[in-house]
C-alpha cells in the first residue's frame, strides 16, 4: 500500500529505562559525582510495525512485554530511546482513564479541560457536550466535584470524554470493560461503530475473545521484542506457546526471530510455567491425603499446555494423582465455574463409568478428560478432586478448588452459558 494509506508507522524503536537501586544513585550520577550507578532495562527492542488506515490491529503479550510502552510512545506520552514513530491523523487514546482530570473540578469542567488537552476548541466541545453526558449517564453528578464520584462514575465520565470525539485513530489499552455490564455493552457498541466507520484502531488487551472478534491483524510482543504478526488465530496460538515457555528469545540482543524448543525443553518449560501461567496462588485445598493430586494442566487440541482454549475446539483437563494408601475405588473429578462462582459443568470417572477399580499405595494415576469446548467466551475457574466411598461414607482424599484459570476465546457468543451450536436454515 502507498504511504498515503499508512496511519501509524513505527520503525526500529527501542525504549531503555535506567534503573537505580535508590534515588541518591540517580542524583550522584546526574551530578557526575560517581560513575554509572544504574542498570539498563530494555522495554522495547528494535520494534517495527505499520498500521494502515481503516485497520483494527491488536497487540498481545504477557505482562512486561512492552504493549503499554509502545502505545505511550505512539501517543507521545513517552519518547523512544531510538527509532522513529510517525502518525497520520488525530488520535483519541484510552490509556489511563481520567489521568488528566482535576479532582476539584466538576464533571462539566473536566470535560472542557480534557477536550482542550486533546486539541478541541471550546465551540467543538460545546457541540459534543450533550453526547458525552448522554454516554456517561451520571445525571446531576456531572455538576458535582469529581472527588465526590464513585469509582464507577469516574470511569464512565472518563471513557465518555475519550470516546465521544471524532478521532481518525482510536488507541485502546485495556479500557473497554469499565463500569457495570450495561455500560460495558455500550462501550463495545461504540467500539463496533468506530470499526464500521472505517476508523483506524490499535487495541491492546488480555481479553483474547475481543482480540479474536475485532482485530484484522495481531502483533505479538514478548519481553520487548516483536515475535511476529498475522491473523488473530495464528497469533493467539503463538501467544499460548509463549505462555508455557515453548517460545524462547535467542541471546542475540534483540532479534525478532524465535526458536522452537526441543521436546525435553518443552516439557521442562511447561512444568516450570505451571506455577505462574494459569495456577491460582490462593487456591483452597483439603482432604485426607490418602491420594494427592500432584500435577495438573489444561491442554489444547494440539496437546499444548495452555490457559486459553479456542471455542469450538477440543481440549483436555489432565491431572496426576499419587496414591498414598490403599483405596477401594477412587473417583477423579473436575468442575468448571464462572468467576461469579456458578458451577457451569463438570464430570467424574464414576459418572463416565470409566474407572471403578481399587488402587494400592504407591500407584500413580494419570487422568485426562477430553471434550469439545462450547462454553461462551470469557473467564472460568477449574477445580479438581479425588474422592470416593469408604463403607458407604463419602470421603474426600484431595480437592483443589479454583486451582486453574481457563480463558475461552470466542468470536461468536450466543445466549446463556453454552453455545448450542445451532445449524440455521432460512428459506
Amino acid at each position: 500500500m502507498p504511504d498515503s494509506d499508512v496511519a501509524i508507522k513505527v520503525e526500529h524503536v527501542d525504549k531503555v529505562y535506567k534503573l537505580y537501586e535508590k534515588p541518591s544513585d540517580r542524583l550522584r550520577e546526574a551530578l557526575g559525582l560517581s560513575k554509572c550507578r544504574h542498570t539498563d532495562h530494555s522495554a522495547l527492542r528494535d520494534v517495527s510495525l505499520t498500521i494502515h488506515k481503516g485497520e483494527t490491529v491488536g497487540i498481545i503479550g504477557t505482562n512486561g512485554s512492552g504493549k503499554s510502552t509502545i502505545l505511550k510512545i505512539i501517543t507521545g506520552v513517552l519518547n523512544p530511546t531510538a527509532g522513529i514513530v510517525s502518525v497520520e491523523g488525530r488520535i483519541s487514546a484510552l490509556l489511563e482513564l481520567g489521568a488528566g482530570f482535576n479532582m476539584e473540578y466538576n464533571g462539566i469542567d473536566n470535560i472542557y479541560l480534557n477536550g482542550t488537552m486533546i486539541g478541541f476548541s471550546e465551540k467543538e466541545i460545546d457541540e459534543k457536550l450533550q453526547s458525552i453526558l448522554d454516554f456517561a449517564d451520571i445525571g446531576e453528578y456531572a455538576y458535582q466535584p469529581v472527588k465526590t464520584y464513585s469509582s464507577g462514575m469516574f470511569v464512565r465520565l472518563a471513557f465518555a470524554v475519550a470516546i465521544n470525539i471524532d478521532p481518525e485513530i482510536l488507541i485502546v489499552d485495556e479500557a473497554l470493560s469499565v463500569g457495570d455490564v450495561f455500560f460495558q455493552a455500550k462501550c463495545y457498541h461504540k467500539f463496533e461503530e468506530f470499526k464500521e466507520m472505517g476508523k483506524t484502531i490499535l487495541f491492546v488487551s488480555h481479553d483474547l475473545s475481543s482480540i479474536a472478534k475485532y482485530c484484522d491483524r495481531v502483533v505479538l510482543l514478548n519481553r520487548g521484542v516483536k515475535l511476529g504478526e498475522g491473523g488473530p488465530k495464528e497469533m493467539i496460538d503463538a501467544y499460548k506457546k509463549v505462555l508455557v515457555g515453548q517460545y524462547e528469545l535467542p541471546d542475540d540482543g534483540g532479534s525478532e526471530k524465535v526458536r522452537l524448543l526441543d521436546d525435553d525443553d518443552v516439557r521442562r518449560a511447561a512444568a516450570e510455567a505451571a506455577d505462574g501461567v494459569n495456577v491460582n496462588p490462593d487456591l483452597i485445598e483439603y482432604g485426607s491425603q490418602k491420594a494427592v493430586i500432584t500435577e495438573y494442566a489444561i491442554l489444547d487440541e494440539n496437546g499444548t499446555q495452555t490457559s486459553a482454549i479456542i471455542k469450538g475446539s477440543d481440549y483436555a483437563i489432565r491431572m496426576k494423582v499419587e496414591i498414598k494408601e490403599d483405596i477401594p475405588g477412587p473417583i477423579f473429578a473436575y468442575t468448571i465455574k464462572n468467576i461469579r462462582g456458578t458451577e457451569i459443568t463438570g464430570t467424574n470417572t464414576m459418572l463416565e463409568k470409566s474407572f471403578l477399580e481399587p488402587v494400592r499405595a504407591g500407584e500413580v494415576k494419570e487422568i485426562e478428560f477430553t471434550q469439545h469446548m462450547n462454553l461462551q467466551g470469557g473467564e472460568y475457574l477449574v477445580s479438581l478432586g479425588c474422592t470416593g466411598f469408604e463403607e458407604d461414607v463419602f470421603t474426600v482424599y484431595h480437592r483443589l478448588y479454583d486451582v486453574m484459570g481457563l480463558t475461552v476465546v470466542s468470536d461468536k457468543d450466543t445466549v446463556g452459558y453454552y453455545d448450542s451450536e445451532s445449524r440455521v436454515t432460512v428459506k
